[in-house]
């Protein structure tokens, strides 16, 4: 039964409810801003695209829009100030077949975060563009990660992991190779720096001289791990992704960069995402889809294939306040 008494959103509704002449398909405007706002929140803007949530926080209750493909954000009334996550395509990994070489881990796409960002009707629609994975190499360099870019910011995709060169720059850095003459070591590929920093620098591989290991892919984080100089030939770990940025329910980690491989030991993931190297002829680990991690390196087994990670897809979230 409709109590007035507990709701009373306006005048309004008791005069839709009382008179038979009145069209119910429109009741009024009172009406329907309270049907279409006030039930699910209250919020003073309306808006569709993604997935759409709602949460609360410390009193405060929350809209959020969760995008992990491509797509549109479309304001149809009103306007709000609305916080953002963009996070692009993780780099793929380096790989190699050959068993005296190791390849260096993908690094993980750009990140990027912002609060009070007016949106609204006249600028709507907003186009939204989820960045893809770059496909880990087989033999070869892995592929540079695709930019994600929501409300006029771009973040850029992960750099590539290399099996013998640097590794790529990105949003984050890819893992360098190892394939150099004594005392060539490659470096790790450059992260966006900024400002605004979107990740870091990926981790350096070492020279061929006694087969040494690669280096891990850069994070949003943290860099990529060197690979080990002591002569133990492990793999450089990926970066650390970067979390705490409250713009859904629960805080994940984003951006890992790959592990890088070895001859004794692997590199791992980064935090975040980011995949494992490996040295067996199973291929190595791809970064976790929705999250920008890099793919992992995949080491030289004497296999035919030297398969390395895929980079994770990228992610765009948008939330803002509405009661």
């Amino acid at each position: 039964m409709f109590r007035q008494d507990r709701t009373n959103p306006s005048t309004a509704v008791s005069t839709w409810k009382a008179r038979k002449d009145l069209a119910k398909a429109n009741p009024s405007t009172a009406v329907s801003a309270w049907l279409n706002g006030g039930l699910a929140g209250g919020a003073a803007m309306t808006a569709f695209g993604g997935v759409i949530t709602q949460y609360e926080d410390s009193g405060t209750t929350y809209r959020v829009h969760t995008f992990r493909g491509s797509g549109t954000f479309t304001v149809s009334a009103g306007s709000a100030d609305v916080d953002y996550l963009i996070v692009a395509g993780g780099g793929g990994g380096g790989g190699r077949s050959s068993s005296t070489y190791n390849a260096g881990g993908g690094g993980a796409g750009g990140l990027l975060t912002s609060t009070a960002v007016t949106v609204d009707v006249a600028s709507s629609p907003y186009t939204i563009t989820v960045g893809a994975g770059g496909a880990g190499g087989d033999d070869a360099q892995g592929a540079t990660g695709s930019n994600s870019s929501a409300l006029g910011v771009t973040c850029t995709g992960g750099g590539l992991g290399h099996y013998y060169d640097p590794g790529g720059a990105g949003g984050s850095g890819g893992g360098g190779g190892t394939n150099g003459p004594p005392g060539h070591e490659a470096a790790g590929g450059a992260g966006v720096a900024g400002p605004p920093r979107q990740g870091y620098d990926g981790g350096m591989g070492g020279d061929n001289a006694s087969n040494e290991a690669a280096g891990g892919g850069g994070g949003a984080g943290g860099v990529g791990e060197d690979y080990n100089t002591d002569g133990s030939q492990y793999g450089g770990d990926g970066g650390a992704g970067a979390t705490g940025y409250g713009v859904t329910a629960t805080t994940p980690t984003y951006a890992g960069g790959g592990g890088g491989s070895g001859t004794s030991n692997q590199g791992s993931g980064g935090s975040g995402g980011g995949g494992d190297a490996t040295r067996t002829t199973e291929p190595a680990h791809s970064g976790a889809p929705n999250t920008g991690g890099g793919g992992g390196g995949k080491g030289g087994d004497g296999s035919v294939g030297g398969q390395a990670g895929d980079g994770g897809a990228g992610i765009v979230i948008i939330r803002y306040a509405v009661a």
